[in-house]
């Protein structure tokens, strides 16, 4: 029955907006099952899985819980959150676009700021965020809604919503300013050879488009390897993405009902659009809610694909564990 519902998105994805790119099934099972709703609210963005909490995400002003035993809780209240991610150590580095910074809660449960300004201008919405294998965060910057309070401007006051690198030993660096329109969700693959990035601006007329950029070992990225990986047009565009222990980008993107006059949508395109190492987009996972926001992979094979969508938590099963940061402490 499954298959039958795979195929059935990948005909609606071929017969519309997306029929100049090809579509192929992967070599083998990516979901094996169908997404299932199992939280109403409070799940609007930042989804992130620890092996003893369960999954915490982004929702309502607050940083929410969902257990292991399937209990919604408040894990920090008002905490103004976009994107959230575990580090090595079991810290929790969160983008904190309300008070436009970057913190990580310790292991004692004390908060620090690693970055809240860079070149003496504030941020501007911090939000989502990666880690390298050496331990240096990255984030997105960009500006939605009101952009009357934006300090980040280059010498000619053009507005930079920008990507930046944070250091272990605290150095903050700007690695991309005006090379796309408003970034918002990426991922750095296992081996530090690429960032992924989310280009988003959801205005008229913005960019709605997937980047490729190659990570050189100093944390800097190479401006010409930039590679565009897939244009959703006129539509929503890509947010948070996961990878998976194949190498697969997991994105989520899209929307089912136009938001007029700035998105589009001539069919239902919300969910999980799963992309090869090559940039082949294999497959998509529909979600009926809009917006789907971001995902992360959790419980304890890896194998759970947790979907957040206008503030509601979806479950779909995976044949491929995801690439998770906690999966790897120690290393």
């Amino acid at each position: 029955m499954y298959a039958k519902y795979q195929i059935a998105c990948l005909l609606m994805l071929s017969t519309g907006l997306f029929a100049s790119k090809p579509h192929t099934f992967a070599q083998d099972a990516i979901f094996t099952s169908k997404p299932t709703l199992i939280l109403e609210s409070g799940a609007g963005e930042g989804p992130t899985w620890h092996p003893e909490l369960g999954l915490l995400t982004s929702g309502n002003g607050n940083i929410n819980r969902y257990t292991r035993s399937q209990e919604s809780l408040v894990y920090r209240k008002d905490a103004g959150s976009n994107g959230l991610l575990f580090d090595r150590s079991g810290r929790l580095v969160v983008c904190e676009n309300r008070k436009r910074r970057i913190t990580r809660t310790e292991l004692d449960g004390t908060l620090t700021v690693l970055a809240d300004s860079y070149a003496g201008s504030k941020f501007n919405q911090p939000n989502d965020l990666a880690i390298d294998s050496k331990n240096r965060i990255f984030f997105t910057d960009p500006q939605y809604g009101d952009r009357s309070g934006m300090e980040m401007l280059d010498r000619a006051g053009k507005p930079i919503e920008g990507v930046y690198r944070i250091d272990p030993d605290g150095k903050v660096s700007r690695i991309i300013s005006h090379e796309v329109d408003r970034p918002n969700g990426l991922i750095i693959t296992p081996d530090d050879q690429f960032l992924y990035l989310a280009d988003n601006n959801n205005g008229p007329g913005g960019s709605r488009k997937l980047w490729r950029f190659k990570l050189n070992d100093n944390g800097t990225v190479t401006p010409g390897s930039q590679t565009l990986i897939h244009d959703w047009g006129t539509t929503r565009g890509p947010d948070g993405m996961k990878l998976d222990d194949k190498g697969r980008l997991y994105v989520a993107a899209g929307l089912n009902i136009a938001n007029l006059p700035q998105e589009t949508a001539t069919q239902p395109t919300a969910g999980i659009y799963v992309f090869s190492p090559r940039g082949e987009l294999l497959t998509f996972c529909a979600i009926p809610r809009d917006e789907t926001t971001n995902c992360a992979f959790g419980d304890d094979d890896g194998k759970s694909l947790y979907v957040t969508a206008g503030g509601t938590l979806w479950k779909v099963r995976t044949a491929t564990a995801g690439s998770n940061l906690m999966s790897k402490r120690g290393n």
